[in-house]
């Protein structure tokens, strides 16, 4: 059987190792340069998207901002998962908000803007603070502004405005202001559907950010009520979009309150744990959705934490000599930021997995590697 993914970065390159051993055969489409590629390998097959669409058994995508007309085409085969309106969804703030309203899904107060007069209305409705975010087009903490002061509404509204002006007729440009709300910690749910409607659903992940950047995530330590929260509106979200393969939801937790943020319909971050944290990772499970199979069991076998590698070309090879730690890199270019690979640690309870971390914290910098340290204090005094 073949997959068909779009986007040949490191998502697409997980789920071709994940697909290997479940004999599924692999290639990818790179939006980028237009080729038909091996995720892992980066050959480049002599084969256009047309012929990929036709040879593939099943399509897929490893991320959100797909353009339309390739979308389209994926989509008129009857072979693309998780579907269109997911991928769309997933693309654009104002359509993910719409879709939480329809089916009463949490999330903060907020106002769609696409002139200047909706800003003044949202500051005077929803108040100052506001977090201001691109509905298009934005991502790791991309296309975003904090609204703090009446002062810095002209200023904010000229840069929103260039965004607005620069969308088109067919693809058109919006912002979406919302209220500021103190929370206690993110967290995020990854689960799972199949063609048939059946889902599983990993444990809430708990998920540290460093300026909008995803650097850390630790599995295995959430209260079923919690739990619950985040796995209703799994439900509900993923039967609403007939969804197929790995949904992502991210969520503020506010006093045990669980308000969506965001979602990302594909395999994410915050469930790169599952590869040695649980008996089916995240990316085997997206595939034996989209290619027809059972779902694997995606019970915790052992807490495990994250952490991001991000613009480093190696990692100190001490790294490695703590117990239960594995290394995933991406192949590719070290720059400044970019996200270069991960490391996961597992351990049998969560004091021994704040030691482990301690041990880590040793050997990776504060500044490259952000709040290990004091994740590893956190769970040790847990």
């Amino acid at each position: 059987m073949t997959i068909l993914i779009l986007g040949a970065g490191q998502l697409a390159r997980m789920m071709c190792l994940a697909g290997a051993p479940l004999n599924l055969n692999v290639v990818a489409y790179d939006v980028g340069s237009k080729q038909i590629v091996h995720p892992l390998t980066g050959q480049v097959f002599d084969t256009t998207l047309a012929q990929a669409i036709a040879d593939a058994d099943a399509i897929t995508a490893e991320f959100e901002h797909i353009p339309d007309d390739v979308l389209t085409l994926c989509c008129a085969s009857n072979k693309f998962y998780p579907g269109k309106a997911a991928i769309k969804t997933g693309g654009d703030r104002a359509l993910e908000k719409a879709l939480l309203s329809k089916t009463a899904v949490a999330c903060a107060p907020y106002q769609l803007i696409t002139e200047k007069a909706h800003l003044e209305q949202a500051v005077a409705t929803l108040g100052k603070p506001l977090v201001i975010k691109t509905c298009q087009a934005g991502y790791d903490g991309k296309g975003q502004w904090r609204l703090k002061s009446d002062e810095q509404i002209d200023q904010i509204w000229s840069e929103m405005a260039d965004f607005i002006a620069s969308g088109t007729e067919s693809a058109p440009h919006s912002i979406i202001a919302e209220q500021m709300i103190p929370f206690d910690r993110e967290v995020s749910i990854i689960g799972v559907r199949d063609k048939s409607g059946n889902t599983a659903i990993y444990p809430l992940t708990e998920n540290q950010h460093t300026n909008g950047v995803l650097t850390l995530s630790v599995a295995g330590k959430e209260k079923s009520t919690i739990q619950k929260q985040a796995e209703d509106a799994f439900n509900k979200l993923a039967s609403e979009l007939e969804y197929v393969g790995v949904l992502a939801i991210e969520f503020f937790d506010v006093g045990g309150q669980l308000l969506v943020n965001e979602i990302a319909p594909r395999v994410h971050n915050s469930g790169h744990w599952t590869q040695q944290g649980s008996h089916c990772s995240q990316f085997e499970n997206h595939m034996r959705a989209v290619a027809g199979l059972p779902l694997g069991s995606t019970e915790l076998q052992r807490v495990t934490a994250m952490i991001n590698v991000l613009g480093q070309a190696s990692i100190p090879e001490q790294v490695l000599s703590v117990p239960s730690v594995t290394s995933h890199w991406y192949g590719k270019m070290a720059k400044p930021g970019r996200k270069m690979g991960h490391i996961n640690v597992s351990a049998n309870n969560l004091h021994q997995l704040g030691e482990r971390l301690a041990q880590l914290s040793e050997y990776l910098p504060e500044e490259d590697y952000p709040g290990v340290l004091a994740a590893s204090t956190a769970l040790i005094l847990n």
